[in-house]
């Protein structure tokens, strides 16, 4: 493993600020479910409490402008694993295999001479252990009620019966369900995950981790902790600054199931109370953050931990009048990404594009090993070492509806530095944001005069970006799977 140290860390550790090691890091990846990017107090939402996060925010380096490039649960986490996008791992529309040539995440750290170790939940095809994770701790997944799934499942905070997690349950490293913590999602999952998490940060070895966690909050339904029953009081927390009753045109998902959580047309009062339990959720879960860096600090193992914190993308939450994360608007393809510990700047925020697929090769080059040729992300360590301030100058995303014919994606975005072109091609119809003079993206500036210009240059890129990775979806299905 010492062959590979980068000459980049001897750059870092030598720079003000950055934290020093002396031997390879370990690697804490923390990922949770459908959190936006604006749900951390010390980034500027004054509403909420996540003392943990705050204090990885002010020893590390935040990059504010982060975005999960598929705004959907599992191809999001196959970006992740695979440092690749959806089109060349083969997990688009939803749910789909990943392809058996991508050089997984987990397997190049345990090629370079670290554990892989997994807990959580686990929505992509196959188990962790078959996706290179040596071993789980309080593995979440579906399956293994033993005849329970039919049971009532805990009503969410507002009582509307769940419709996610039916039937899930923990897992023991064999295999074996763990029924009694319960069938779907409960106040208390998030809690047994970090429990598995404190299994493997206790735990004695000779070498380093690469210890991948999977949240299940804030996502729905949303249960309140034992604890965080009245911890918000909705009639005090604001709507969204882009709050809308409803969207003004089907974006694609008007139908789909996060859209139907609550009543249309939107009511402040019901997306309040919505809010108040999200920021509850996403408060417990920094609780079980701060019991894992207090393990990582009792076992002398902080210092010479990279932590990496985000999510696998936003949520809309009530802004636009959408509720769920089918969507290209910053509230949902933005993500928190904060990263603390050797090598990494603190008390800096940078500005620089970045998508969840970078995170791989970022681990890859702060640790030294090498980068697979299957990565298509890019390393972030040019901008935290100060050699760049952008590693992209425009950034690409899209939204494949499942059940959409040919599988191509109905949603498509482009963004620079300052502007955003958003694409349905089931409407045919486009919408143009100036970020800079309309960061909640409530002026819609397509059909002005004055920025057709503009329009075509972003369409060109647009098209440039996209057309040769979905021109192997233009063939008909047969001739695909031939």
């Amino acid at each position: 493993m010492n062959k590979f140290l980068p000459h980049l860390l001897l750059v870092f550790f030598a720079s003000a600020g950055a934290a020093q090691v002396s031997r390879t890091p370990n690697i804490l990846l923390i990922v949770t479910d459908d959190q936006r990017p604006d749900t951390i107090r010390a980034l500027g939402n004054t509403y909420i409490e996540t003392p943990n996060l705050d204090r990885l925010v002010n020893e590390g380096a935040s990059f504010p402008r982060a975005i999960a490039a598929n705004p959907h649960c599992t191809p999001s986490r196959a970006e992740i694993m695979t440092g690749a996008t959806g089109f060349r791992n083969g997990s688009q529309p939803f749910g789909k295999a990943i392809k058996p040539e991508m050089v997984l995440w987990a397997n190049t750290m345990r090629k370079a001479g670290y554990h892989a170790w997994y807990s959580g939940k686990w929505m992509n095809d196959g188990s962790p252990k078959t996706r290179g994770y040596e071993e789980t701790g309080a593995l979440y997944s579906s399956g293994g009620a033993g005849g329970r799934d039919n049971l009532t499942h805990p009503k969410a905070h507002n009582g509307r019966a769940a419709t996610g997690y039916t039937g899930w349950t923990f897992k023991t490293n064999d295999g074996k369900p763990e029924l009694e913590k319960g069938v779907g999602l409960t106040p208390l999952t998030d809690r047994h995950i970090a429990d598995g998490v404190l299994g493997f940060i206790d735990r004695r070895r000779d070498k380093p981790f690469f210890l991948h966690v999977n949240f299940t909050g804030p996502h729905d339904p949303l249960h309140l902790p034992p604890g965080y029953e009245k911890k918000y009081d909705p009639a005090a927390l604001p709507l969204p600054a882009n709050f809308l009753p409803e969207h003004p045109f089907d974006h694609g998902n008007a139908g789909g199931r996060d859209e139907l959580l609550l009543s249309l047309p939107r009511t402040p009062s019901e997306v309040r109370g919505e809010i108040a339990a999200y920021y509850s959720v996403v408060s417990h879960v920094d609780e079980q953050i701060g019991r894992m860096l207090e393990a990582l600090r009792a076992t002398g193992q902080y210092n010479n931990t990279v932590i990496i914190f985000t999510s696998d993308h936003g949520l809309a939450l009530g802004s636009h009048g959408l509720m769920g994360k089918q969507n290209m608007y910053d509230h949902t393809i933005g993500v928190p990404l904060v990263m603390a510990g050797p090598g990494i700047p603190r008390n800096q925020r940078f500005a620089a594009q970045t998508c969840l697929r970078d995170l791989y090769p970022t681990v890859c080059e702060l640790a030294g090993i090498p980068i697979s040729a299957t990565v298509e992300g890019r390393s972030l360590v040019p901008v935290l070492s100060g050699l760049t301030r952008e590693i992209y100058p425009e950034i690409y995303a899209y939204w494949h509806r499942p059940d959409h014919p040919a599988e191509l994606p109905i949603q498509r975005m482009v963004r620079t530095e300052r502007w955003k072109l958003i694409y349905y091609s089931h409407l045919n119809r486009s919408q143009l944001f100036d970020l800079a003079s309309d960061p909640h993206e409530l002026k819609d500036l397509s059909a002005d005069p004055q920025h057709q210009a503009l329009m075509t240059g972003l369409r060109r890129k647009m098209n440039d970006w996209f057309a040769p990775r979905i021109e192997p979806y233009k063939a008909p299905s047969a001739q695909r799977k031939s």
